[in-house]
């Protein structure tokens, strides 16, 4: 057993991202802390995607997503993007990336990709992305996953098993 897995693992530095998906006109965007780039050449991304979600079928079927940089001071998009709601991009500016994705326009930055491949990886699936485009949209600094308390329900599974 490890005690306090939940804390000693916001120790691991990474940021928190708004991961946009869409096919035509069925879009949607999810809250992401673990993405990580895996290569340079070419430049490949890894995202963490749970596979019962709406987001991961929309992500299949159109073979591109987005990774939003979220700034220190949208803690409350994280949180919003975090849930499951009907029509949770309502509201919100977005503009369309080269593969046709959404970018969100107050994120500091997006990757524009298109998926690899994928793997298993426990209760989730790892989307292994190739990025196309990528730009600075807004200035700021990135917010961090330690940043975010137990946004993510992270609390739950405070003992990791052998």
């Amino acid at each position: 057993m490890i005690e306090n897995a939940e804390t000693l693992v916001k120790q691991i530095s990474h940021g928190v991202y708004v991961i946009g998906v869409g096919k035509g006109e069925r879009q949607n965007a999810f809250t992401a802390a673990w993405v990580m780039q895996v290569s340079f050449d070419p430049l490949l991304l890894a995202i963490s995607i749970n596979p019962e979600h709406y987001s991961y079928q929309l992500m299949q079927a159109s073979g591109v997503c987005t990774v939003n940089v979220l700034g220190r001071d949208q803690y409350a998009l994280a949180e919003h993007f975090g849930r499951s709601a009907p029509d949770k991009m309502a509201g919100f500016q977005w503009q369309t990336a080269e593969t046709g994705a959404p970018v969100l326009s107050d994120s500091l930055a997006y990757f524009d990709c298109q998926v690899s491949h994928y793997a298993d990886a426990g209760d989730h699936k790892i989307a292994v992305c190739k990025v196309v485009a990528a730009a600075t949209l807004n200035q700021g600094r990135p917010l961090l996953y330690s940043q975010t308390g137990d946004m993510d329900g992270s609390s739950q599974f405070s003992v990791v098993r052998k």
